[in-house]
């Protein structure tokens, strides 16, 4: 036994490697050939290679997409250049993630560096996109509708039928007919054609194409995306944006140093702020008082006197929501309103130390339920010493209260005002030469008053009233109400640009989902029995389920021109038994099927599609 498995194992080896080599053969898996030598990309290779993968429709879409992605933080995290004051209580909040996400630059996204290299790469992507396109359709404008192919029985949509007029006449008639339907046509003549019976005759045919909008439309999407984001890095890099909060009677001066707050793009020069201001007049407001939209604002207007220029002569206008005052380059809007009311503070020896309107902040819209504070610098309490002073409460336009949300306004409009209070002694630290927040009380070097009964002090006034605090330290005075107004002073220089470049975007995305690229044919010859043949036939660049029927109005129309003969064999010229002209009606008003092996001769000289392939 061990001899004859000995024996065995050389044949047994050649029996494997006949069966491989055998299996080899008939394998349509690529082998490879050790004798190759395949060189690797150098560096212009390895650049043409990466050119090619950002330029593709694939690499685009996902850039797109990873625009809007990363424009998802901006909204959600509080950024620098909107509200300095937010990103600072975020930070204070939050210590270690707040230090994670300003590694991330999450705090300044669209200026950071990743959200620049994705818009600047889909910047670039699009470029080389657009570029080759545009060369291909301006050939694809010079060059002329491909000649019709031999057999048009083939086509997926088309029809014949015979008639008794001359073929030069039908072409004639033909050409006309697609000229006026805005097709582009291309007469060509033809001999040797066959005809039913295998012989040989003459005739002509008429090429003719329609629909070069769509690609037209596909470019002028593409480019107006360029124009929008070229638009929108000239809205970063050249705008400004300054809010400013004014009581009435009070004016301001398009200045830096009179913007509550001011943000501008990294190329913006402060010296080309337009010269202007103006002075808030009188503010109205209205807001429904009954019905399920009872607190809802039904108008906001700012009646304001301007000025443009160092002396410019002083106008009216009034400033109202989506409507701004344009000065210049300068939009002024309407953005804000609330209550300021106005409070006179008398220190512990019985003199003045503060009077004004203080701004109080809404902090909902229904009822303007607004939180504001006071603080009081020049002040000396009863024995002559400096301190300073701190009030912070809230404001109701129509005061009140219940179990669950304590005071809170009822209606926006001044209907029960009263002005709630907490005071506090101390130091403001507004002398630290920290920047703070003027609608917020540091407290942590401050002292709550307490009153007689050792609970901690509070004041709820009414216009007009006045309360004593406690230990002499002075009194407080609510005197009335005014109104103000926020606005916002911006200068966006490629709006006009981003508003055209998004207009022809839609434009054009409608133009290149709604034209359809389509060629038709029609060809006229003499048969054997001297009766004239006419064939048409269409070709859809895009599947479209309208084409047999736009062929059918084609060859009705034509039939004006060419009507039907008699046959009186009733047989048609492709051998089949009909009725005289049924082919038309029958062939052309719906899609055939048929032999298409014709079918690319016919657009073997059209050049690639809008989709980058031939049809």
């Amino acid at each position: 036994m061990p001899t004859a498995d000995v024996g065995k194992a050389p044949e047994n080896t050649r029996a494997d490697a006949e069966e491989q080599e055998a299996g080899g053969r008939i394998s349509t898996a690529p082998r490879e050939d050790p004798s190759v030598d395949v060189p690797a990309l150098g560096p212009v290779g390895w650049a043409r290679w990466f050119w090619r993968q950002l330029t593709s429709m694939r690499v685009a879409l996902i850039l797109l997409f990873l625009l809007s992605l990363a424009a998802v933080p901006g909204s959600l995290i509080p950024q620098n250049g909107a509200d300095a004051f937010a990103v600072r209580d975020f930070k204070e909040r939050n210590g270690t993630l707040a230090e994670v996400y300003d590694r991330l630059q999450l705090f300044d996204v669209y200026s950071s560096v990743w959200f620049s290299a994705i818009y600047i790469l889909l910047f670039v992507s699009l470029i080389g996109c657009i570029l080759p396109r545009s060369w291909q359709f301006v050939g694809q404008l010079r060059s002329r509708p491909p000649r019709a192919p031999r057999r048009l029985t083939g086509m997926p949509a088309h029809t014949t039928w015979r008639t008794d007029t001359e073929p030069e006449q039908v072409l004639r008639a033909a050409r006309t007919l697609l000229r006026g339907r805005r097709f582009r046509t291309c007469p060509t003549e033809e001999t040797g054609g066959p005809d039913g019976s295998g012989g040989s005759v003459s005739g002509g045919s008429v090429a003719a194409e329609k629909g070069y909008l769509r690609e037209a439309g596909n470019l002028v999407f593409h480019v107006s995306l360029i124009v929008m984001l070229l638009a929108f890095a000239a809205g970063q890099l050249w705008n400004s944006e300054g809010g400013k909060l004014i009581v009435e009677g009070d004016g301001f001066s398009n200045t830096l140093v009179h913007y509550d707050d001011f943000t501008s793009g990294s190329l913006y020069d402060t010296d080309d702020l337009d010269v202007f201001g103006f002075t808030l007049e009188e503010f109205h407001a209205s807001f429904e008082r009954t019905g399920p939209q009872r607190g809802t604002a039904r108008t906001f207007r700012a009646d304001v006197s301007y000025w443009e220029g160092a002396d410019g002569p002083e106008k009216k206008t009034s400033i109202e929501v989506n409507h701004p005052l344009k000065v210049g380059d300068s939009k002024v809007f309407l953005v804000g309103h609330g209550y300021a009311p106005v409070v006179t503070v008398t220190d512990g020896q019985g003199k003045m130390a503060y009077r004004g309107p203080v701004p109080f902040l809404p902090q909902e819209s229904l009822g303007l339920t607004s939180t504001g504070v006071i603080k009081v610098n020049d002040y000396r309490n009863k024995d002559g010493e400096k301190e300073q002073l701190g009030f912070q409460g809230i404001f109701t336009p129509t005061y009140g209260i219940d179990a669950e949300r304590g005071p809170h306004s009822t209606f926006p409009e001044l209907d029960y005002p009263v002005l709630s209070l907490n005071a506090f002694h101390g130091d403001l630290g507004v002398n630290a030469g920290l920047p703070q927040n003027v609608y917020q009380l540091d407290t942590d070097k401050m002292e709550q008053f307490k009153a007689e009964d050792g609970d901690l002090f509070r004041a709820d006034l009414r216009p007009g009233e006045s309360v004593e605090l406690p230990d002499g330290a002075g009194t407080l005075t609510f005197d009335r109400v005014e109104q103000w107004a926020s606005f916002q002073v911006s200068q966006e220089p490629g709006e006009g640009w981003a508003l055209a470049g998004a207009t022809a975007a839609v434009l054009g995305l409608a133009g290149s989902l709604f034209v359809r690229r389509r060629r038709v044919w029609v060809r006229a010859r003499r048969g054997a029995d001297g009766v004239t043949v006419v064939e048409m036939a269409g070709l859809g660049r895009s599947e479209s389920a309208r084409l047999p029927e736009e062929l059918g109005d084609l060859a009705f129309a034509l039939q004006d021109d060419a009507p039907p003969a008699a046959d009186p064999d009733g047989e048609d010229p492709d051998g089949e038994d009909s009725a005289p002209g049924q082919d038309a009606g029958r062939d052309a008003g719906e899609s055939t099927g048929g032999t298409t092996e014709d079918v690319p001769a016919a657009t073997e000289d059209a050049g690639p599609s809008s989709r980058g392939e031939n049809e």
